[in-house]
């Protein structure tokens, strides 16, 4: 008895030590993208009896898959997605294997609903697209790989899906990854790989298909069990975005947050932004304990050698590498609001834990997401995206996303429906020449006449509107 409860802490213990796939399936109506993740759920022996049996009555009772079992019921479960067999909104399904923990986001191929796909694949690791071989790369497919690309996705796979209705033609999948493999190359991906596959019999899924004996690659379960994901994070750049100051009693002041990018040691020095002001890391706390050094994305309090007023929306950095310090950059919007962008309007912007007002200041153009050209426009609507300057009323400290997607990404919202109108991914700090002058609101204390009594007062209401996004300078 003894040596089983070793056994199964063994095997808890190697279980909590799995990394996490996260990734998302992108293809037009009838690709097989519900079908796909379906069958590598059911192929895995990764359902319960109840779910089985709920299955094969479902897809007897409504399934499209004649006498097959309909996986795509797995994951359209609302009633307009199973009674016109497509797929609405974003579903999402966990399943784990001996090498792996995976997070699937089953994202709508329709152009609508685009901010569905934006919103599934944030935070993905890697982007399934599927390809139907009769009809092979059409419009949708340049769509949905230039929102991957977009996304900053490095991990792409191909999967030309329904190969049984051609009989594994081989000249056929090779006429579309060649196609497939010139238009990613055009929008800078690097890491593209191409199955053959059945989804609905599951030829290449879990295991290698006999009716391919010409395709030589792994089949796709094994493939996501082992494709390398450690390095996609950002581990050079050290960025600390505070959360919030943790002071327990007068001995103990720390500095909460997660670790958005980089490492850091106990020892090691760092700066704070944006008062420039410099220190040494005393130690690195979590619930289990000190930490000798800790990485991104792990949650840690952070305390320092030296008394630095730090508050939440501050970031902490290495002195000899800082991130962009400015409140006028070049983005890439993808506009998420049922109302269209207006231009006037004051919206909140959230990035990380900093929260400031920001002003959409000139649109440079919109994308079209079918053909890819840019043309000109004065203002979003839904779905749309595209290139514009944004001025912020405070400094924000980014990077941009292609470098560092935990620092180059952000929201806005807009201030009276509180809806999230827009997700932007950071391209560029703009240059001095190209920035649309909005000074920050500055307080001359001396030329008002203000005793300095009540300097601390008007010290405090100043920090608290910079809280709320309002940057004010004060003159002493």
């Amino acid at each position: 008895m003894q040596d089983r409860t070793i056994d199964i802490k063994a095997y808890l213990d190697a279980d909590e030590k799995k990394d996490l796939l996260r990734l998302l399936t992108a293809g037009s109506v009838d690709d097989g993208k519900s079908t796909l993740i379906g069958c590598l759920l059911y192929h895995s022996k990764k359902l319960y009896e109840d779910q089985l049996q709920a299955l094969e009555r479902d897809s007897k009772r409504v399934g499209n898959a004649g006498e097959h079992i309909d996986y795509a019921l797995l994951l359209d479960g609302l009633k307009a997605e199973r009674e016109e067999g497509i797929t609405i909104d974003v579903a999402y399904r966990y399943f784990s294997t001996n090498q792996r923990k995976f997070i699937i986001a089953d994202t709508p191929g329709h152009e609508q609903y685009t901010r569905n796909m934006i919103t599934g694949g944030s935070t993905a690791n890697l982007a399934i697209i599927l390809v139907d071989c009769r009809t092979g790369v059409i419009t949708q497919t340049r769509r949905h790989t230039f929102l991957v690309s977009l996304l900053g996705i490095k991990h792409i796979v191909l999967a030309v899906n329904k190969m049984d209705l051609i009989d594994f033609d081989k000249a056929t999948f090779d006429r579309i990854t060649d196609e497939y493999l010139e238009l990613a190359h055009q929008l800078g991906i690097e890491d593209v790989t191409c199955f053959p596959l059945s989804a609905l019999d599951g030829d290449n899924v879990v295991e290698k298909s006999q009716r391919t004996p010409w395709y030589e690659g792994p089949a796709l379960l094994d493939y996501l069990e082992t494709v390398p994901i450690h390095r996609d994070r950002n581990m050079d750049d050290f960025r600390y975005p505070v959360q919030y100051v943790l002071r327990p009693n007068l001995d103990f002041r720390g500095f909460c947050g997660k670790i958005a990018s980089g490492s850091i040691r106990k020892g090691d020095e760092v700066m704070a932004l944006p008062s420039m002001k410099k220190s040494h890391v005393k130690s690195i706390v979590t619930y289990e304990g000190e930490l000798d050094e800790a990485f991104c994305p792990q949650c840690v309090t952070i305390t320092l050698e030296d008394e630095i007023d730090i508050s939440r929306g501050e970031m902490i950095v290495r002195p000899d590498n800082v991130p962009c310090i400015s409140r006028h950059f070049e983005t890439m919007l993808v506009w998420m609001d049922e109302q269209p962008m207006d231009r006037s309007k004051q919206f909140f912007l959230k990035h990380n834990t900093n929260t400031a007002r920001a002003t959409i200041d000139k649109v440079l153009y919109q994308v079209d997401v079918n053909t890819l050209e840019q043309r000109e426009t004065d203002a979003f609507c839904l779905n749309e995206i595209g290139k514009v300057q944004i001025t912020t009323a405070k400094t924000l400290f980014f990077d941009p996303y292609k470098d560092n997607k935990a620092t180059g990404a952000f929201i806005l919202i807009d201030p009276i429906t509180n809806n999230t109108s827009a997700v932007g991914m950071i391209v560029s700090q703009l240059q001095m020449q190209d920035i649309n002058q909005m000074d920050i609101p500055t307080l001359n204390l001396v030329k008002l006449g203000i005793p300095s009594e009540h300097y601390e007062s008007i010290d405090l209401a100043v920090r608290e509107l910079g809280r709320q996004g309002l940057e004010i300078k004060v003159i002493k």
